[in-house]
């Protein structure tokens, strides 16, 4: 599937380059998906995370605030509830998605392996550009072992935070004790 193909929902704001970003994470957790056989339902709950993540990355302030004007949360973090909250609104009521969307930023220690996978593919797909070898180890370490792995990207994204004394969201902070 090429990036122009990837398919979002009509209100979907997201540029080419976004598009790209969501193909490749899209990618990696079907790859992850598959060298696990996992099911077809789970198979199609991480296509759809990984597909509408960041299916309103793009948006403004106020087209985000408009949708979830109850999150009180900084802009750069509003679009996951936001696109859940529209997913919900148009009928999807697959709680691990519309969870895994809606928390992908911070985290969630009540994850399923839905909401996991799109944590970690999110962060780990290729196109990013730091620490490429680290991240490119950790993907290819998921589907032998997912749980470990997982743990190792939840510290390796909150690590920095934690060392340098910044405040984590509650979740973030159940989500770091959780695989302490």
């Amino acid at each position: 599937m090429s990036v122009t193909e990837i398919e979002l929902p009509v209100w979907a704001v997201a540029s080419p380059r976004r598009r790209a970003h969501i193909a490749r994470v899209n990618a990696l957790a079907l790859s992850w998906a598959d060298a696990m056989r996992v099911d077809r339902d789970e198979r199609e709950a991480w296509s759809d995370a990984t597909r509408w993540h960041d299916a309103l990355r793009d948006a403004s302030e106020a087209e985000l605030r408009a949708i979830v004007p109850e999150v009180d949360w900084p802009t750069s973090l509003l679009h996951g509830p936001a696109a859940a909250t529209q997913l919900a609104r148009d009928g999807e009521s697959r709680g691990a998605v519309l969870e895994a969307i809606f928390w992908h930023t911070i985290g969630n220690a009540r994850w399923d392996r839905t909401g996991r996978a799109l944590y970690m593919a999110d962060f780990l797909e290729p196109g990013r550009q730091f620490d490429r070898e680290a991240r490119a180890k950790l993907a290819s370490a998921v589907p032998d072992d997912f749980e470990g792995t997982f743990r190792k990207v939840v510290r390796m994204r909150l690590a920095e935070k934690v060392a340098s004394g910044q405040k984590l969201r509650p979740e973030s902070a159940a989500l770091w004790e959780s695989v302490q």
